[in-house]
């Protein structure tokens, strides 16, 4: 199976990431990440580093999986299904999961108030934290997560589906590799105001605005 998709899609999706970690939903995992990492790291840069992308990569394997699982339902269903009603029905999916970003109404989540932190400081240990994580705000970023899976399951690749989780999980975690890296850094980070609610606001237009040029050009090409 091919890698099938525009590159400028994986982009988007770094950079969607990275715009996320300034929510309420990432944002509050900056000082796990110094705590528990720096503390591991015992005032090594480097391995501050390595174990911040250890902490990463446990994200980002939740997050592939997702893509990858969503994908293979895009394959097994794809069948009864025409381009142009996928396209629609992405589009209108996306659009419900803007609006839920915008706190319009709310969606049902788990309610895991903190990741699991398990026992040592090795890597492994880490690497399970970034899983934990991962399932952590998992529930807070639906809206995100559920446009992007629908988006993936209308694609139908499955390794085009794991890049794009993993690209967005790599944008996601930037943060929390470089707060992990530089302990200090988590001084100088803004502190969590109102201002995250306006990228959270800005995200779900997005949402909404791809969402309507999905069901435009699937009208359009009717």
């Amino acid at each position: 199976m091919s890698l099938s998709g525009s590159p400028f899609d994986i982009f988007i999706a770094f950079l969607g990431g990275v715009l996320l970690s300034f929510t309420p939903c990432v944002y509050p995992l900056v000082p796990v990440t110094v705590g528990f990492i720096g503390a591991s790291s015992a005032g090594s840069k480097l391995k501050g580093f390595l174990l911040s992308l250890v902490y990463v990569s446990g994200i980002a394997l939740v997050y592939s999986s997702l893509g990858m699982a969503a994908a293979l339902t895009g394959t097994i269903f794809g069948s009864i299904s025409s381009k142009t009603f996928v396209r629609a029905g992405a589009g209108a999916v996306i659009i419900f999961f803007g609006l839920a970003l915008l706190d319009i109404f709310s969606l049902p989540s788990l309610n895991i108030s903190k990741p699991i932190r398990p026992k040592g400081r090795g890597y492994l240990s880490v690497f399970l934290l970034g899983v934990s994580s991962g399932f952590l705000v998992a529930p807070c970023l639906t809206p995100v997560l559920g446009s992007i899976l629908t988006y993936i399951a209308a694609k139908r690749n499955v390794l085009y589906g794991a890049a794009l989780l993993l690209s967005f999980a790599c944008g996601m975690g930037l943060l929390l590799v470089v707060s992990g890296t530089f302990s200090s850094v988590l001084v100088n980070l803004p502190k969590a105001d109102k201002w995250m609610l306006w990228i959270k606001r800005f995200c779900a237009l997005i949402l909404i605005a791809a969402g309507g040029y999905f069901i435009f050009t699937a009208i359009r090409g009717f």
